[in-house]
């Protein structure tokens, strides 16, 4: 069977795990948005406990490895009777993790805005929520795009360590179709190509929205790895 045979006879049973794996993905970086917002607006605005929580948080997600944490969350808590399916493990382990990273980025954007125009909106009477609510958001949910496309591309390759906990994603299902017709090499190239392939066109639209969205003369350049 050549290679296109082969590429061609699996495709159904990899984009199947493909769609799993952009579930996840998907599920997983709605969850991080939504805590690491909350995170990184507890951290720059909140006091006392609360703002010692964030912080604790988020140094403990981003200073324990992602497979730790997805093995605690669907082997480590069975043990004590807490149970979840595969596809709801990956989503809370890769999830939560995100959230750690995105809290940075968000707290990055909103060191970016000028303090004149806190300053200012306090001036007229706003109170903290409502100046956050209208000022502050409107601004980070823009300026944070570069940084959160980057951890779009992340989320998609990082989904593959879900094969782990038994998860069907797209790496799940290359290792079972090799194992039965021992092409172990050029499952995994078809296997990479898929990947390819999904973040090309995530990156493409990313980029054609940051561009539509961008504020001139603002920017910040947080990733995972700066």
């Amino acid at each position: 069977m050549s290679f296109w045979e082969l590429a061609l006879q699996n495709m159904p049973l990899l984009l199947r795990g493909l769609g799993n794996s952009l579930a996840v993905t998907a599920i997983s970086i709605c969850l991080g948005i939504a805590l690491g917002l909350l995170l990184a607006l507890t951290k720059v605005y909140g006091r006392g406990p609360l703002r010692w929580l964030a912080v604790s948080y988020i140094g403990l997600f981003r200073g324990t490895p992602l497979l730790t944490q997805l093995f605690i969350i669907y082997f480590g808590l069975s043990a004590v009777g807490i149970v979840f399916s595969p596809f709801a493990a990956a989503i809370l382990g890769i999830g939560l993790n995100s959230a750690a990273y995105q809290a940075e980025y968000f707290r990055g954007s909103i060191l970016a805005i000028e303090p004149g125009e806190l300053l200012g909106a306090r001036a007229l009477g706003m109170s903290r929520i409502k100046t956050i609510r209208c000022i502050v958001l409107p601004q980070i949910l823009r300026l944070v795009i570069p940084s959160w496309s980057n951890e779009l591309i992340y989320l998609i390759k990082y989904s593959s360590l879900a094969y782990l906990i038994q998860f069907p994603e797209l790496l799940f299902q290359t290792r079972y179709i090799a194992s039965r017709n021992f092409r172990m090499f050029e499952m995994f190239i078809i296997a990479g190509f898929l990947y390819l392939g999904v973040v090309l066109i995530v990156s493409f639209i990313l980029k054609k929205l940051e561009i539509r969205l961008r504020i001139p003369g603002l920017g910040v350049g947080f990733t995972r790895h700066g």
